[in-house]
């Protein structure tokens, strides 16, 4: 390999963009296809830069099969069940950030000891 070819693979790539008026960036075509981004992607606030990167699908795939048997225990299948599927995995990431949020909430708050019927419920 010669040392232009390396040079390239480990130096980052830098682009400069314009942020409009409604604080809206456009990610760069090249960037946008050699990431594979979608419809969605992630804003994350780190270190004083903001990083932006594609939702991948695969990121609630523990929950991948627990999706699967329920939709086809419902009666879903073919096209439909891939649709569901799609709706239902793109679900699952809010849903446990949501959960994480309130739990950091409750924390910041002074609760910070749970009793055990407000944990398990009074039935446990």
């Amino acid at each position: 390999m010669r040392s232009t070819e390396a040079t390239a693979r480990t130096k980052p790539e830098r682009k400069i963009i314009s942020v409009s008026v409604k604080r809206q960036l456009t990610i760069p075509q090249k960037y946008f296809d050699a990431l594979g981004f979608s419809d969605e992607a992630e804003c994350i606030l780190h270190k004083g830069g903001l990083l932006v990167r594609p939702i991948r699908n695969n990121e609630s795939g523990e929950f991948s099969e627990l999706i699967l048997a329920d939709l086809i225990s419902q009666g879903y299948e073919g096209a439909v069940l891939l649709e569901k599927f799609k709706e239902y995995s793109k679900a699952v990431r809010p849903a446990v950030e949501s959960i994480i949020q309130e739990a950091e909430e409750y924390v910041r708050s002074g609760n910070g000891e749970i009793a055990r019927d407000e944990l398990f419920g009074s039935e446990a």
